[in-house]
């Protein structure tokens, strides 16, 4: 059986805009197949619209050569149920996940011969799905995707994520794994949790002294977690990043709750303070945070 060089789990926002734009071997939900199968994969980006008919299962039985992981944190158990070892065997896994905690995760469920698992981030971009077979890319320019492994070389890496390089997603090969995780999971992990807990895009939340001041405390936690994790972050360089976001702009955290839809706080938000109680370092403003976010989520429920 011929390998084929990429597939992608997960047919959301994030993991549908990697697949229309590779053309990549589609795993999904038995809906989602269904209608990639029928109607093929949409991407919508400004006034363009594209159209792709990309292979579709709802499991990976073929060998590949690099598999994309990009389901949410808390559908991962159930999606890894949907990949056969054997399927996996001598590729590249490259999680696009958020938050700290689900590489091992992944490492763990599948094991299998030489197989590498990397740590990936993607930024640059915001993608979401509003219905199966349909993403919309709301961000100008190319998506940037960073990634490192601590189980193989960067050649080899490199190599793998070849049929990533195309037209409107940029790639990095970055030599710490947990640099990468880190370098977005510490601002991530404050966005999160203040959008949810305001309803609010991060442009307001910014520009408002209040809210402003509670981000910048967060931020300040989340980077001395990252520093006692061995990942030295400027917290001054992450907030730089966060005001050169778009005004409206919004997470997919709140995004989800605002639709009644399951989150991803615990996984991102939950991871930092986790790692800081297991580090020593206290994290009382993203706590906090993270409170009033889980009190307006039941709200909203």
């Amino acid at each position: 059986m011929s390998t084929t060089p990429v597939a992608v789990l997960g047919l959301g926002g994030i993991g549908g805009m990697v697949a229309a734009r590779t053309r990549a071997l589609c795993v999904g939900t038995e809906r989602s197949v269904d209608v990639v199968r029928g109607r093929g994969l949409k991407l919508k980006h400004g006034d363009e619209s594209s159209v792709v008919r990309p292979e579709a299962v709802e499991r990976l039985e073929q060998p590949v050569s690099l598999l994309v992981v990009a389901v949410k944190a808390y559908a991962l158990e159930e999606a890894l149920g949907r990949i056969a070892l054997e399927a996996v065997e001598g590729a590249v896994i490259l999680p696009l996940l958020n938050g700290l905690e689900h590489v091992e995760l992944i490492r763990e469920r599948l094991d299998a011969r030489d197989t590498v698992v990397a740590a990936g981030s993607i930024g640059r971009v915001e993608a979401y799905s509003p219905e199966p077979g349909v993403v919309v890319q709301r961000t100008v320019g190319a998506a940037l995707i960073t990634a490192a492994s601590r189980d193989g070389g960067r050649a080899r890496l490199e190599a793998a994520l070849g049929p990533l390089r195309v037209s409107g997603i940029d790639v990095v090969v970055a030599g710490d794994e947990r640099a990468v995780l880190w370098e977005k999971a510490a601002r991530l992990a404050v966005l999160s949790a203040a959008t949810l807990a305001s309803g609010r895009p991060v442009g307001t939340l910014r520009d408002e002294s209040t809210w402003r001041v509670r981000l910048r405390a967060a931020l300040e936690e989340a980077c001395s977690v990252a520093a006692a994790d061995g990942v030295q972050l400027d917290p001054a360089g992450q907030w730089a990043i966060i005001e050169s976001l778009p005004h409206d702009l919004t997470t997919s955290t709140a995004r989800d709750a605002a639709a009644g839809r399951p989150t991803e706080l615990d996984a991102i938000a939950g991871a930092v303070v986790r790692a800081g109680r297991r580090l020593g370092i206290p994290t009382p403003v993203l706590e906090a945070l993270m409170a009033d976010a889980w009190a307006r989520s039941s709200q909203a429920a």
